[in-house]
């Protein structure tokens, strides 16, 4: 069901009064020909957050047609995260920090620039990361006043890439986790290379300018303003927010993630700078190939899925169940319905 990957076990938090927030963002980094998968074509990639985050209010998607997926099909994490949320009915609120295309949602927006191709130039302005942390950490305060604990997801398109940039200016090897089985190290060591070069100190505001996004600095913000305790629920990129939040003097974190990015020989979770738990989905199980692909390596994590799924088992839900329904419901349903016509109408 899950594994602790590091440090102790923190599940009985999973239990408390919890609000999720899901922060979506872009970075011009995914316009980097073979960067990410994160879409079907490059030209979707900048609706991947919008939509993943309409999925969660809706249960499908009102800015592109289907849900988000890789070139061949395999559906967003998005799908487990909603599956996880209908079953344990915990509040949930989508901020906006960066975006491109805005959803067609209710969401709280902290007016974050879109992230630059780190290859090609300083990812923001600090004068502007600065002010995005800042609005975050109004949030993180106000919304640690009506629970006893906030988790906090993300999605972003090759925030695998800003993240690795990261932890190598806090002169770690970079846990270059990805949503494809065959991952393009080389490819994302050139950008991050190219990246480090405008670096100027090391220190979290000038690291986040440099080679960061704004997902990172809102995640950053949302955590340092809390007064309880923050689960901050992703792979890579919240091992990266993880160094960042430490070196910005908070301790009371951890992340939940899932088995995929455990088992990615490319993710150190152990450079997490905070408690580490893997939770296992059970999509390998799964009638469905979609959704068994996530067990051969592909997509593997993503708006929350490992943190909301550490959630179900934590209350008692069974998680395979339930996003194969929403799969059927979401995936099959639509599809079967465009190739045969709304046979009520016959």
């Amino acid at each position: 069901m899950y594994e602790v990957v590091k440090g102790y076990d923190f599940t009985d938090l999973l239990r408390k009064n919890l609000v999720y927030l899901l922060v979506v963002g872009n970075t011009k980094t995914a316009e980097i020909p073979g960067i990410t998968v994160a879409g079907a074509n490059p030209e979707l990639i900048k609706y991947t957050p919008p939509a993943d985050a309409e999925l969660l209010y809706y249960g499908r998607c009102l800015s592109i047609k289907g849900i988000p997926a890789t070139p061949d099909g395999k559906p967003t994490p998005a799908l487990i995260s909603y599956a996880a949320l209908k079953l344990t009915k915990i509040p949930f609120f989508v901020i906006s920090s960066g975006l491109i295309v805005k959803p067609k949602i209710p969401f709280i927006d902290l007016q974050a620039p879109v992230g630059e191709n780190i290859a090609e130039k300083r990812a923001m302005d600090e004068k502007d990361v600065e002010e995005v942390v800042e609005r975050a950490k109004i949030l993180g305060e106000n919304f640690s006043k009506v629970c006893d604990a906030l988790i906090v997801g993300e999605s972003i398109p090759a925030g695998t890439t800003t993240a690795a940039a990261v932890l190598k200016s806090f002169g770690l090897d970079p846990a270059v986790s990805s949503s494809m089985p065959e991952n393009p190290i080389e490819l994302k060591k050139i950008v991050i290379e190219k990246a480090l070069k405008r670096v100027r100190k090391s220190e979290p505001l000038e690291i986040l300018s440099a080679v960061g996004d704004p997902v990172l600095a809102a995640v950053c913000g949302i955590a340092l303003g809390s007064k309880k305790p923050v689960i901050l629920a992703g792979g890579t990129q919240m091992v990266a927010a993880s160094r960042l939040i430490s070196s910005m003097g908070r301790a009371e974190i951890a992340i939940a993630t899932t088995v995929y990015v455990a088992r990615d020989k490319n993710a150190n979770l152990k450079l997490a700078s905070c408690p580490v738990i893997a939770a296992d989905p059970m999509l390998g199980k799964s009638k469905y190939l979609g959704l068994r692909a996530y067990e051969e390596g592909f997509v593997k994590e993503g708006v929350g899925a490992g943190g909301l799924t550490l959630l179900c088992y934590a209350r008692g839900f069974e998680v395979l169940n339930e996003v194969e329904k929403s799969y059927e419901e979401i995936v099959i349903k639509p599809i079967s319905y465009r190739a045969h016509g709304d046979l009520s109408q016959r």
